[in-house]
């Protein structure tokens, strides 16, 4: 097996990464609400308990498609290109396309967040419609995130601030893996094999940065549980530390990990064969 970057074509790696996108989210949206909710500043049961789990189903719907087609697109376009240029180990061409990846994807992704996890935890109509026009109508200090556009991105630095370590050590690791298994087979990996490397290396990931994901949650959902704004990411780590302790940094670890493993496994495993498919229908090989 070449140790050449295989190159996918733009709009091949856009149709797999949106198939596989609306795939993952749509089989485990329950395993995400229940992990939102023991994230919540109200507590599991109060944000909703094990009833309606599938709130804010849509919002999520809407949104991955297009964040996971812009993220592999960018991806699979940058990590060719970055090692081409000889920089060193290939884990460095991973980590640099991956990050720029998840910035283009979060443009998409975090407004969906915003709404999602507000429809997860209960707050107030558990619609979409109204859940819209009650985030953009909060109003906060920061002159930008006053504005509507800012409320739905309330969060984005958090959220990259956790997409960029994990994309920092899933995607290295999940192409790694996936290397070594296929020089060991001396082919390419097959779709199921490529799903294990990205449920291995998704699990991983996530627990290390399970600490930035409940700062984004409680970023995203606003308030804590007495009514009070959070500030800014720094905020949030203060007044959980002082307030709940420091073990609260760990909350919905178990179904996090254990959502992004199986997700991983969908989701990459969905991506390699819909990315196969898509090629042998077009004629590349």
């Amino acid at each position: 097996m070449s140790s050449k970057e295989r190159e996918t074509p733009f709009f091949i790696s856009l149709v797999a990464g949106g198939l596989a996108g609306t795939t993952v989210d749509v089989a485990l949206f329950p395993i995400d609400t229940l992990k939102t909710r023991l994230q919540s500043p109200n507590g599991f049961l109060a944000a909703g308990g094990f009833r309606g789990v599938y709130n804010g189903l849509g919002a999520a719907a809407i949104g991955s498609a297009p964040g996971a087609a812009l993220f592999f697109s960018t991806y699979e376009y940058l990590k060719v290109r970055v090692n081409a240029l000889g920089i060193g180990d290939p884990a460095i061409g991973h980590c640099v396309a991956a990050s720029c990846g998840e910035a283009v994807a979060c443009l998409v992704r975090v407004p969906t967040e915003v709404i999602k996890q507000n429809m997860q935890i209960g707050q107030g109509k558990q619609d979409l419609p109204s859940t819209f026009r009650k985030i953009i109508a909060q109003k906060e200090s920061n002159a930008f995130m006053s504005s509507a556009l800012g409320g739905l991105y309330r969060g984005y630095g958090i959220t990259m601030m956790r997409e960029v370590p994990f994309a920092f050590i899933q995607f290295p690791l999940y192409e790694r893996l996936k290397m070594h298994w296929g020089n060991y087979r001396g082919e390419e990996v097959t779709s199921y094999q490529a799903a294990l490397c990205g449920s291995i290396s998704g699990g991983i990931a996530a627990a290390f940065t399970t600490p930035l994901d409940v700062i984004k949650t409680r970023l995203m959902i606003g308030k804590d549980k007495n009514g009070v704004v959070y500030k800014n990411g720094i905020d949030v780590l203060k007044r959980v530390v002082r307030e709940e302790g420091p073990k609260t940094l760990l909350s919905g670890i178990e179904p996090r990990v254990m959502w992004i493993s199986i997700g991983g496994f969908v989701f990459f495993g969905a991506y390699e064969e819909y990315r196969s498919l898509s090629m042998s229908f077009c004629g590349y090989h």
